[in-house]
């Protein structure tokens, strides 16, 4: 199987193996390891493992890549709740009764935690989202059965004309698996191409030479970075998942100087996913931005799930409105 290997590829197992602490930061990460278990531990370091996540009863469900959900043991609650409060000290966050939401990057691979702690729930709660440990080709997706050969050439064929691409579906249905791929598709046609990647978790990985990661955070937010973006030379911008007011910016960016750039939105079809945009480019200013989304956008993505796995169900084309003048 071809695979690309991107500027954060993966790292030595070692990341997963207890080793003599020398610092606070590397007791503090034993600890972790310690109250997450060897169950849990074990699914961080299997690449096959996606997601993580523990119920109130105890149980813990692995998902793997292109496979279903399953029960594949038990994290008693003390363990739990101490893997939460240890993941919320590690991040310099509260974590306890009267902060029990702790959302943060895990110490190991900056895998995406969210913890939840009594009285929210029960007992502990939380789920783990790895990142990426191999980024898929357009080939390799084709091998899987996401997608068709049509639909392979559809894409390049858009990437190649610079068209502004949005990966749109529900949750779990791999659209940064697929961002991934054609991120990874950019990276072959336009070596010469600077992109620059915006994201509030890092996910996308990228084999181009010359590429600016962004993580948005406390001191900037995904809008204050996609304004910044405009004045670091993008020739793409590539957004992991337009979620709030942002939605404007990248827009404007797209149509002004910048195409060939991509992004993913939370949407059940197509037409879903263009209503979506323009209900978060009105968080930002009053719509409707119908004109600047047709404007905008090339082609719509749609994955979905079923019981056969994850798949393309759709390339929609934006249709552009004819000049009157």
């Amino acid at each position: 199987m071809s695979s690309a290997t991107g500027a954060r590829g993966s790292e030595p197992n070692s990341l997963y193996s207890a080793s003599a602490p020398t610092s606070l930061d590397e007791r503090l990460r034993g600890k972790l390891m310690r109250d997450l278990g060897p169950l849990v531990m074990a699914a961080l370091g299997d690449a096959k493992v996606i997601e993580i996540l523990l119920n109130a009863d105890g149980s813990v469900w692995l998902e793997k890549l292109g496979a279903a959900m399953y029960e594949a043991g038990r994290l008693d609650p003390p363990s739990a709740a101490a893997a939460i409060k240890t993941a919320a000290t590690i991040a310099g966050l509260p974590g306890n009764s009267d902060a029990p939401i702790v959302q943060c990057t895990l110490p190991f691979r900056g895998e995406r935690f969210e913890g939840l702690l009594p009285p929210l729930v029960t007992r502990p709660v939380f789920s783990i989202r790895k990142p990426a440990l191999q980024v898929f080709t357009l080939a390799d997706l084709i091998q899987q059965g996401v997608l068709n050969a049509a639909q392979s050439r559809r894409l390049a064929e858009a990437i190649s004309l610079r068209q502004n691409i949005v990966i749109s579906g529900g949750v779990s249905t791999g659209k940064t698996t697929f961002c991934n791929a054609l991120v990874a598709q950019v990276a072959h046609i336009a070596p010469d191409h600077r992109l620059i990647i915006i994201e509030d978790t890092p996910e996308l990985q990228c084999a181009a030479a010359n590429h600016v990661a962004l993580c948005s955070g406390e001191a900037a937010d995904m809008a204050a970075l996609l304004r910044a973006t405009l004045r670091l030379r993008p020739d793409r911008i590539l957004v992991g998942e337009v979620r709030g007011g942002e939605a404007l910016t990248l827009l404007k960016a797209w149509n002004t100087g910048h195409p060939g750039g991509l992004a993913t939105v939370h949407a059940n079809s197509p037409n879903g996913a263009l209503i979506r945009l323009d209900q978060l480019a009105s968080e930002a200013a009053p719509g409707p931005h119908r004109d600047l989304i047709v404007e905008a956008v090339d082609l719509v993505v749609q994955l979905e799930r079923s019981q056969h796995g994850r798949r393309v169900q759709a390339i929609h084309t934006v249709l552009k409105k004819e000049s009157t003048t």
